[in-house]
């Protein structure tokens, strides 16, 4: 448990402050300039760290990306630790405002987690109780009767998240039909599948194609919560099918949670940027502000809600309430 008890905090403070950055320019309409702060300020804290970290999973190859780009290495020395980082899942949402945008990390040993090529994948989500029941060779019908099984309720009272894309129009039409409802959003499937994985948040399923950097996090979660992903690549032209057949992918091959997170240990971090189903957005006093972050560990078996508060005007003056 060496990376999880040395990282387990560390790592929301990453997250902290890339959520504290991007949420300075939430609803100002530049999702570009709300990206560059969420990243700068998460690698300058990745930087710190007393670890010899990889990036895995970035912003884009390093021609792509000046920062928080695929092999790039951060830390100040310690275990080898595979990284994988999404500074601002929700660009467009944060900047125009809108709920559930996030920061997430994740770090496990080297070769922890799977160094997914940018492209889109299939993706199917469940809650603990329906692991080991669906399957995405299923009809979406079967699926969701199988959910609802598992959850000992029928199927009309199913909500499945879907991001909100022309392409999802059959997938849509097909929930409906077998008569559950469909949330759609409009970014963000990783803080989707945290919904689906925690009990309250009024979601039981997770469909449809999204990106497969996004299902690694995604994964990483899930196999700290005790749910499920299972996914597919989907090569958009054979120049993405060359780049994934590198990487050592198989886009005929359903990969499973431990497929895509087999790591040993694993440590999950994320902090709201605006407010969500999950976490509350950064709120902003005079001198200071509030984040709000889950933490998990896999080996641990611990989860974490943490609730900060920090002060940056030396002399700042705050009154605690719940």
């Amino acid at each position: 448990m060496e990376i999880e008890r040395l990282l387990v905090l560390e790592v929301a403070r990453v997250t902290e402050q890339a959520a504290l950055a991007a949420s300075r320019l939430a609803g100002k309409g530049d999702k570009e300039a709300v990206d560059a702060a969420g990243t700068e300020a998460m690698r300058q804290v990745l930087g710190e760290l007393p670890i010899n970290g990889t990036v895995v999973i970035g912003e884009g190859e390093m021609d792509e990306a000046p920062m928080l780009y695929i092999g790039e290495k951060l830390g100040m020395g310690g275990p080898e630790v595979d990284i994988a980082v999404d500074p601002v899942e929700g660009t467009t949402i944060t900047a125009k405002g809108l709920p559930n945008s996030i920061t997430v990390i994740a770090i496990s040993e080297k070769g922890g987690l799977l160094h997914a090529p940018d492209m889109y994948m299939e993706k199917l989500v469940v809650a603990p109780p329906a692991v080991g029941k669906v399957s995405l060779e299923y009809p979406v019908k079967a699926n969701l009767r199988l959910i609802a099984e598992s959850l000992q309720r029928g199927v009309e009272d199913l909500v499945v998240v879907v991001l909100d894309r022309p392409r999802h129009e059959k997938l849509i039409k097909e929930i409906r039909d077998a008569g559950a409802r469909v949330k759609l959003i409009g970014d963000g499937d990783v803080v989707a599948a945290l919904a689906v994985a925690v009990r309250g948040t009024g979601v039981h399923a997770l469909m449809g194609s999204g990106g497969a950097p996004e299902g690694v996090l995604a994964a990483a979660a899930l196999k700290c919560l005790g749910g499920e992903i299972q996914a597919k690549f989907l090569p958009a032209d054979d120049t993405q099918r060359e780049r994934m057949q590198a990487m050592g992918a198989n886009e005929h091959q359903i990969y499973r949670t431990h497929d895509l997170a087999p790591g040993k240990e694993i440590v999950f971090a994320a902090t709201g940027i605006t407010h969500g189903d999950i976490l509350e957005g950064v709120r902003f006093f005079g001198g200071g502000a509030r984040t709000h972050s889950i933490v998990m560990g896999y080996k641990t078996r611990v989860v974490r809600f943490i609730d900060s508060i920090h002060l940056f005007e030396r002399g700042a003056r705050v009154t605690i309430r719940v």
